[in-house]
């Protein structure tokens, strides 16, 4: 990714050139402000901010089987798995009761993409699940997807919990968030992924190569572009897929991981 002031030198091209940009720019924009509080605790100044951050044997808070760790000469990765906690908060009442009151809906919500591109996502994914003779729920997200119309068949809803509300709809439309991705492969729903940017491509990728769903080509969706992945997602035999995989998603990471980080500073400290 470019940041702000740092644009890639259009004759940089190589990637192991681009990752040491990077970190030249990563060390302009952040590296006084961590830097400076770092020597106020007593700690050495960093020559590299990035790579203290990431550094060459990173944690991995993702699901091995959604997204296996490919060994690199570069670095090796700790797999934990996915970082979850449990929610239970309620649905609100009002979902509740739209949720009851007919089949499964299908979820749309981009997160925290503003999809600026796209010319009224919020239309464009009424009308393409409505075509499939699907209820829609809109997550408004940062993309402030709203109801178009006063039909019954649509419900419009704002943060939510998500492990509690995909466990009940038909297939969710999303951006492709690593988070939003494993929340649905968690709860067994197939999904149609719309990525924009950075890692989401690679997420529709995997939700296309392991067959829970379907990958939107491009970032920018129509009503005819969404259709067959919507069809492709909605199938009977993607749903079977998607039920499946959930059950080998383990759900107690976030607590192994913080055990070994305990670990790892009781390590340290002896």
């Amino acid at each position: 990714m470019e940041y702000p002031g740092w644009p890639h030198p259009p004759e940089l091209t190589d990637n192991l050139g681009l990752w040491a940009f990077n970190a030249q720019a990563k060390n302009a924009l952040f590296g006084q402000a961590v830097n400076t509080h770092r020597a106020a605790i007593g700690l050495p100044i960093l020559d590299n901010v990035r790579d203290h951050v990431f550094t060459h044997r990173p944690w991995l808070a993702s699901d091995p089987v959604l997204s296996p760790w490919r060994t690199t000469d570069l670095n090796d990765a700790v797999q934990t798995g996915a970082w979850i906690l449990s929610d239970s908060r309620p649905l609100p009442a009002e979902l509740e009761a739209f949720l009851a009151s007919g089949e499964p809906p299908v979820y749309v919500g981009f997160g925290s993409m503003a999809m600026h591109a796209a010319e009224d996502p919020a239309r464009t994914a009424i009308e393409a699940v409505r075509a499939q003779g699907r209820r829609v729920i809109l997550g408004h997200g940062w993309a402030n997807l709203a109801l178009i119309d006063d039909q019954e068949d649509c419900f419009a809803v704002g943060e939510v919990n998500q492990q509690a509300l995909f466990a009940r709809v038909a297939a969710v439309v999303h951006h492709g968030g690593a988070g939003t991705t494993t929340a649905a492969a968690r709860a067994g729903v197939p999904q149609v992924v719309v990525p924009q940017v950075a890692d989401q491509p690679y997420w529709a990728s995997r939700v296309t190569e392991l067959g829970i769903g379907a990958a939107h080509e491009g970032s920018n969706p129509r009503t005819g572009s969404l259709l067959v992945p919507l069809r492709t997602a909605l199938a009977a035999d993607t749903r079977e897929r998607a039920f499946a995989l959930a059950k080998t998603i383990r759900g107690n990471r976030a607590e192994v991981a913080a055990e070994m980080l305990i670990a790892a500073i009781r390590g340290e400290c002896r």
